[in-house]
């Protein structure tokens, strides 16, 4: 047999900062499209894996002078690298002890939604029989750590856990061994609607009045409206007041002609690997974990505060 703790217990040995377990009815009404139980029907648990996102990650976006760092290692490090390696090395624990584990990490190559408009893309794949969704179902990994109760969707529609605010990742792991759910997050709230969040965003991309409110495991959940497009130029670098890569010559929309390969990204904009967050969640994880730590809410504290200086824009 195998209980919750033993999984718990392991995943952080092996590297995981945060684990938290859900029963897969709490996905009850979840989209045909991004319901987990069409990836392994037979499921009795996901485990949601957590990965820290170390402050020091943002120091150089925040002084403006070193911008690889967090894309590198708190994006494509955590996502591409570290992460799957953990999921790997929990799954062989899980099915070592006679039970199946479907890794599924955070590295989005090949849903059948579009991940940044959340349409369904046109001509991508067809369901294999009428009644399964198009390979590959997408699963909401901030739902996902919503219902393992690892903590609550902010006003940013960014997740925040009591231990790291908006700083961490998560990958997930379905499993059909019976381990105990852990209860949904009931602790000191965390968004206190400051709309630091909706103020610092770089992209404007977060409605300061329009919400949007979803049910989820019998929960209410709400969160700012958020203009998708507008945030994804943002934070690829479209914002050329936040994006000193951002050639002076070129035309103030240049960056509307954004398309993954295009010449000019090549040119100025990903030269290093920059092209990922490089706008570094100005709004939504830098502003909101400076409002976290003043109030002094969060477990992972520090000796000194974030920002220092007068923000920098160009």
């Amino acid at each position: 047999m195998i209980n919750s703790k033993e999984v718990k217990e392991y995943a952080k040995k092996c590297g995981a900062d945060l684990v938290g377990i859900a029963s897969m009815d709490r996905f009850e009404g979840a989209p045909k499209q991004m319901d987990p139980r069409y990836i392994f029907p037979d499921a009795k648990a996901l485990i949601v894996l957590g990965f820290r996102i170390p402050r020091g990650y943002l120091r150089g976006i925040e002084e403006g002078t070193y911008f690889t760092g967090y894309p590198a290692m708190g994006y494509a490090g955590i996502n591409v690298f570290y992460a799957p390696i953990v999921l790997r090395e929990l799954v062989c624990f899980i099915e070592d002890r006679g039970y199946e584990a479907v890794p599924y990490p955070n590295i989005y190559r090949a849903p059948a939604i579009d991940i940044t408009t959340g349409v369904m893309r046109k001509g991508w794949s067809r369901p294999v029989s009428p009644d399964k969704p198009a390979p590959d179902v997408f699963i909401h990994l901030r739902i996902a750590a919503f219902c393992a109760g690892l903590g609550e969707i902010g006003y940013s529609k960014m997740f925040l856990t009591p231990e790291f605010g908006p700083r961490q990742r998560f990958a997930v792991c379905l499993t059909d061994a019976p381990l105990k759910p852990d209860p949904i997050y009931e602790g000191p709230k965390l968004c206190d609607r400051c709309m630091s969040c909706v103020k610092d965003c770089s992209g404007k991309a977060i409605s300061r009045t329009e919400t949007v409110k979803i049910k989820v495991a019998g929960r209410e959940v709400e969160w700012g409206k958020l203009d998708e497009m507008k945030c994804h130029y943002a934070y690829t670098g479209g914002t050329r007041e936040t994006n000193p890569f951002y050639p002076e010559d070129a035309d103030e929309n240049a960056w509307k002609d954004w398309a993954g390969d295009s010449e000019l990204i090549k040119t100025w904009m990903d030269p290093y690997g920059h092209k990922p967050a490089i706008e570094g969640g100005r709004g939504c994880i830098r502003a909101c974990m400076i409002h976290l730590d003043e109030r002094g809410i969060l477990k992972n504290k520090f000796k000194s505060p974030f920002r220092k200086r007068k923000p920098w824009v160009l």
